[in-house]
């Protein structure tokens, strides 16, 4: 145990620390229950340590050194630039080690008790922690999130064929990298290693961002292209052998490491979730209802290992609401719209739907009439808005600089019913991307200012 006396029963006890329960845990501590949290590895789980802090960390650390070589443009002469990869390393270690640092100070002040080891349910009241403790509680959230996908063939050994997370844990810079895969997670580490300098390869199913819309994913792919990436769509791996990976066609990639990075299956492995009267979908993903509760009326589920979206901050979210309903609130987890953001270049950023459905109108800005990208270089992008016959806003769409920053804006709009006359006559700062919102919104209206449509806007006056 990390902190704290064993107690004989805690009102909530939280398995898994990571994003997810971790905030549970605090969620409840704040509202005057006694919780305990169970951990097996860190406290921050995958994301602050092995996925989300550390490839964001990462991109930005590649995106520094790509732009001081390509800087000529703007008049910048940089001469010999070098990039230390053990520094690059020690420095994505100490911002996981320093949030990680966050969230135990955070449990210490919160009296949270932290258990280190696996947690095993063995009845709907109690949990069998790996270092020998009981644990009896009252209610119970299960956060253990999801892990990655094995491929057959493709053992990982951490040396030269490795998961998302180890490839995110290089002291050095491979010369070469085939990823089978082609999601946003293969996409996000084959371009930081390809402005690193890493000759990447892509092997898709069928293609990159398959899930996503083709216009966007089409800049994403010819931005891959002028990093030199190369993808083979409509391909399956087959073999890897003395530095050669071998595709179903015949084809071979040479590459010093192959990363596996096809997708995510919730993490219930020792759990016993039967013991506990807790059930699951084909899938393996444990079902709730609008409370987040399981089958076993006292025991709550959130994040990852509760199914789509796999996304971290829909588990932040999922974790305060089920703190709350275990506490006894008359609350549901009734979000409109889960916000997705692929750290691409340019970065792609959802809210809600921008599918022409029956009723629905998708208008769009092009970034190459926004002051700021003309400034910046970066008119490659465009923001997208869908609406219904009222003007209510239904689904933003952007592909842009910044665009993880701006998104927030289109999810708070979806979960108020805003009109695309609210976010047309908001005042949006200048020179900044998150004026193309605007921008489309009153094109949307037939009232462009900063791109031409047609006469009247492209709309009857």
């Amino acid at each position: 145990m990390v902190m704290g006396e064993i107690p004989e029963e805690v009102d909530l006890a939280v398995v898994g620390g990571g994003v997810g329960g971790y905030i549970a845990a605090i969620r409840g501590a704040e509202l005057g229950m006694r919780v305990a949290l169970v951990e097996k590895e860190k406290l921050g789980g995958h994301c602050l340590n092995y996925a989300c802090i550390p490839s964001k960390t990462l991109i930005h650390i590649s995106d520094i050194y790509y732009d001081a070589l390509h800087s000529e443009r703007f008049g910048i002469s940089t001469g010999s630039i070098s990039i230390d990869p053990k520094r690059m390393y020690d420095w994505r270690m100490s911002v996981s080690k320093k949030l990680e640092d966050g969230v135990a100070f955070l449990c210490k002040s919160n009296q949270i008790d932290v258990f280190k080891g696996t947690g095993t349910f063995i009845s709907k009241s109690s949990i069998q922690i790996s270092d020998g403790v009981e644990l009896k509680f009252k209610k119970a959230v299960i956060a253990t999130g999801s892990t990655p996908t094995v491929l057959n063939g493709f053992g990982i050994n951490g040396k030269d064929i490795m998961d998302y997370k180890q490839a995110l844990m290089l002291d050095y810079i491979p010369k070469s990298i085939a990823i089978i895969g082609a999601g946003y997670v293969a996409v996000e580490i084959g371009t930081l290693y390809a402005k690193l300098g890493s000759a990447v390869s892509i092997i898709a199913r069928s293609d990159v961002l398959s899930k996503f819309d083709r216009e966007a994913v089409s800049i994403i792919k010819k931005r891959m292209a002028a990093l030199g990436i190369k993808i083979y769509a409509n391909a399956e791996a087959k073999s890897y052998e003395n530095k050669a990976l071998k595709l179903g066609d015949g084809t071979q990639i040479t590459a010093e490491l192959v990363v596996v990075a096809i997708g995510l299956v919730p993490y219930t492995d020792a759990l016993g979730l039967e013991n506990a009267g807790v059930k699951t979908d084909g899938k393996g993903f444990i079902t709730v209802d609008r409370r987040l509760c399981t089958s076993a009326d006292n025991i709550f589920a959130v994040g990852d290992v509760i199914g789509e979206p796999l996304l971290a901050h829909k588990a932040m979210r999922q974790g305060v609401v089920a703190a709350e309903a275990a506490y006894g609130k008359d609350v549901a987890y009734d979000n409109l719209v889960v916000p997705a953001v692929i750290f691409s270049d340019p970065e792609i950023a959802i809210a809600g739907s921008i599918e022409n459905l029956d009723g629905i109108t998708v208008k769009k800005f092009p970034l190459s009439a926004l002051g700021r990208g003309i400034a910046l270089g970066e008119t490659e992008g465009f923001a997208k808005i869908a609406y219904d016959a009222d003007n209510v806003v239904k689904g933003v769409e952007l592909v842009s600089p910044d665009a993880n920053a701006m998104i927030a804006e289109a999810a708070l709009a979806i979960e108020m019913g805003s009109t695309l006359e609210d976010i047309a006559d908001t005042i949006h700062p200048h020179p900044t991307f998150s004026e193309s919102i605007q921008e489309v919104a009153e094109a949307a209206l037939g009232r462009p200012i900063h791109f031409f449509y047609g006469a009247f806007g492209g709309k009857t006056p």
